[in-house]
This record gives C-alpha cells, structure tokens and sequence, in this order.
C-alpha cells in the first residue's frame, strides 16, 4: 500500500480535529461545526452498482454458456494466511458464483518459494480449462512481487498487471484494466457525471490504482466511452501540503488512494466537487472500542460539500470484485482485445460470439 503523505503540514491539524466515531458512514452526522453550505452529498452505492454488474455479467455468461461453451473459470492462488488476502479471496469466489463462473482457490504456504510459484502459475498458463488467473497480493517478502504479475500470461491476467497489459493500456491499445481503477471509472460513466474539461486531481501515484486512473482520466473519449477527457493532476508523498490544497480546492473530480484516514477533509474542496474514496484503513472507533473500516477522506465533513461520495465501506470495494468478474467473462470469450478495446466505437461488454 502507497505510504501515508505524511509530509502534508495539515495532518497535524487533523490529528486534533474530533470525530463521531459512532456515526454510520451513510449517515450524515450534525455538522453544527461546520460552516452551512448548499450542497448534501449523494452517496454513490457501490454495492448496488456492483450486483447490477454482476447480474449483466451473469445474462451474458448464461448466453455464452447457451451457445454451447463451458462456464468461465477464475483461478485464484493464494500464498500465506494473511486475513485480509484471505477476506478478499473469498468475495472474489463468491461474486465468481453468483456471476455463474467457475473458480478456484488455490492455497500455498508462505514458506513457499518463488520458482515453485512461477512454476505453478506457469501450469495454470498453459490450462486450457483456466480462463482467468490471479495470485493474490501481496506476496511473502522473499518474492518480487512484480515477477509473479509478469509470469502470468497477459491473455489470463484478470488483475491487468502483467508488464505486456500495463504498457498497451498506456498506449490505448486493447488490455485488461486493473479492478479498481475500472470500477472507478465505471461509477463515473453510471451515475453520469460528467468529465469532459473537468480539474481531476488523484491523490496517490501506486502503479495498481493512481497511475492507471490519472490515464484513464486524461485519456481521449474517443479511443472509449470509458475514458473521461479531463485535465488530470497527480498528488503524492512529496507534494507540499499547501500545494495539495491548492489542488484539491480547485478539482471537479477528486479520487484519493492514499492510505491515511482522514487526509482530504471539508475545508479542503469546493461546493460540488466529486470524491471517489479507495483508501481502507482500519481505525479504533472510541464509542464501541471496536476496530472499523474508514477511508481516506473525512466523510462527515466533507459530504456537506460534494455533490457525490463514496462512502467507505460499500463503495469502491464492490465495485473492484464486480470488475473483476467482467474482465474473467472478456478472458473467457477469447476477447482479441483482452477484454477493453480501447478503439473507437466499441462498448463495455460487446458480446463475443
């Protein structure tokens, strides 16, 4: 995960501002602090735009599967006992099912080592019956992480990051996009909020969420309906704290996958701003001394001003396992453009036959 800004002067600043740790993340808490503005958030469900995508995905497999082809098959490789990676592995495998795609996860100790890994995703390659495959992040310490993304074979790698995926997406030429930077993209092009000449503003630069969104959100609408034509500004670890807000304070559209709670907050965007939330950090919350999930940015706060937000969680994490089932159906279908043409006139799900 992208290291907190920790250089940004205002996070001591937020470190003593309050908060309502008992508050439902739908729930707008009082705000009697806060200065009155117009604007009330409209809170984007991931999780209802995630099963819609996940019902579309399954009419199109059930018509697939009609013409006489075999159901999709996801494999997943899962190394080590981390509960997180765990927790993630299994909502991958149960949206697989209700999507009607097969998969698989295979379990391997950390003491595992990294040419027994490439030899195994090297079998999984060459598997006819194996659409999709993915070895779930992150990897034991003695193992390159980028290594085991590149031995997966670009036509399988659901993820998007193989090196060979990567680069065509970068060259608008046809690949897999990474999960949750296409689940970002796709809440923007389904709840219609318009991106064309918009000050766009990423905050985090991973080459697995920041990078891949700054291009989608730059790139030209005509290479596809997905792309968003805005003026696009990346911030990061090094980026002064007083420049931050210069460019938060002037963004339409701010995304922010950062890893620190609480990094973007109300005085720090304008009325009717865009706020897309893939930060996850998990935080004590003082009312039930119980550990919650958060984002990066201060939800509360910050939805008195928006025009849109997701919350954390319920927004872009369902989102990224939704995605992730239409690249595994792209997979299948032998897609020639590896699941996102980025060509001309062709749409998201154009049926294969």
């Amino acid at each position: 995960m992208l290291r907190s800004l920790l250089r940004f002067k205002h996070l001591a600043r937020l470190q003593t501002k309050p908060s309502n740790g008992a508050a439902s993340v739908y729930h707008m808490a009082n705000t009697e602090a806060l200065p009155e503005y117009k604007h009330q958030a409209k809170i984007i469900d991931g999780v209802a735009m995630a099963k819609e995508i996940r019902e579309e995905v399954r009419m199109e497999v059930d018509q697939w599967v009609a013409k006489g082809h075999r159901a999709p098959h996801l494999s997943v490789v899962l190394v080590g006992d981390n509960p997180a990676s765990a927790s993630y592995v299994k909502a991958k495998t149960k949206a697989a099912k209700g999507a009607g795609i097969t998969s698989e996860t295979i379990l391997k100790p950390s003491s595992i080592t990294e040419e027994e890994l490439l030899d195994l995703v090297d079998k999984l390659n060459k598997d006819d019956r194996v659409d999709g495959l993915l070895v779930q992040l992150p990897v034991p310490d003695h193992m390159t992480e980028r290594t085991i993304c590149n031995a997966v074979a670009p036509e399988k790698d659901v993820d998007g990051f193989n090196v060979v995926n990567v680069g065509r997406f970068c060259l608008d030429e046809p690949a897999f996009l990474p999960a949750t930077p296409y689940g970002v993209m796709e809440m923007i092009r389904r709840t219609g909020i318009e991106t064309f000449g918009k000050n766009a503003v990423v905050c985090g630069r991973s080459k697995n969420v920041g990078m891949p969104l700054a291009m989608l959100l730059h790139t030209d609408k005509e290479h596809h309906e997905i792309c968003a034509d805005a003026t696009t500004t990346i911030c990061h670890r090094y980026t002064p704290g007083d420049q931050l807000e210069v460019f938060t304070k002037t963004a339409d559209i701010i995304i922010v996958a950062v890893g620190q709670p609480n990094l973007i907050t109300a005085d720090m965007v304008k009325e009717g701003v865009v706020v897309i939330d893939v930060g996850i950090n998990r935080v004590m919350d003082p009312a039930t001394g119980k550990m919650k999930l958060v984002g990066d940015v201060d939800f509360e706060g910050v939805s008195t001003k928006a025009s849109y937000i997701t919350p954390v969680p319920g927004g872009v994490g369902p989102m990224t396992v939704a995605m992730l089932m239409k690249n595994t159906l792209a997979a299948a279908k032998k897609d020639p453009s590896y699941g996102l043409s980025m060509h001309p006139k062709k749409t998201l799900g154009q049926e294969v036959s």
